[in-house]
């Protein structure tokens, strides 16, 4: 299997994202003057667009593609659609409940099985979740210091109004569709639309 490996502040500074989108709380020092271009050319904008979603979200090419070929096939406006692809993935919905510090971390805790879903155990990080599903943690799993400690740390991160979380029991439930007004980092998703169109 594929991992990304890139630095994180490096990748997070040459795509102008904040750390704190990923969940890490270091600061990274931007260097506004560096070396780049004085102006970025369209395509050089629309790929940087690209690489800043794959990067949030922790997915490579092939899968990111697969992406945008179900969003373009969906109703309503395809760049939407991508980002609300992206949000249902069972790995960002655990780091949006808190239970874990990175969506990295997140991806790993739900591998090792320590999530379910209405019920079922489930280990693939993509799986999709849909409205009214229920994702629990394991009873096994909340007895482990791990995720007393994770709590502590990320438990203090806003919920969003998509998910109704229940912190004591380690539950979330999916109330309705991710809608694009509630992202918290900025992208211009059309950009990558018309990079794949062309």
């Amino acid at each position: 299997m594929a991992v990304n490996r890139d630095p994180i502040l490096k990748r997070c500074r040459a795509l102008d994202l904040s750390p704190a989108v990923l969940g890490y709380d270091k600061k990274s020092r931007r260097n506004p003057g560096g070396n780049r271009r004085k102006k970025e050319s369209e395509y050089g904008s629309q790929l940087k667009e690209k690489q800043k979603l794959k990067f949030i979200y922790g997915v490579l090419e092939k899968q990111f593609y697969h992406y945008y070929e179900l969003a373009t096939k969906m109703e309503g406006i395809a760049g939407e659609n991508l980002i609300a692809l992206l949000e249902s993935r069972l790995d960002n919905v655990v780091f949006r409940m808190g239970l874990a510090c990175t969506r990295r971390e997140a991806r790993q805790l739900v591998t090792h099985g320590h999530f379910c879903v209405n019920g079922k155990r489930v280990n693939i990080p993509s799986y999709r979740v849909k409205v009214g599903d229920v994702i629990s943690l394991k009873e096994t799993s909340k007895k482990s210091k791990k995720f007393e400690q994770i709590n502590e740390v990320a438990g203090g991160r806003i919920t969003p109004l998509w998910l109704e979380v229940n912190k004591e029991a380690y539950t979330a439930k999916v109330l309705r569709a991710f809608q694009r007004d509630e992202l918290d980092y900025e992208i211009a998703e059309h950009l990558i639309i018309e990079l794949y169109s062309k």
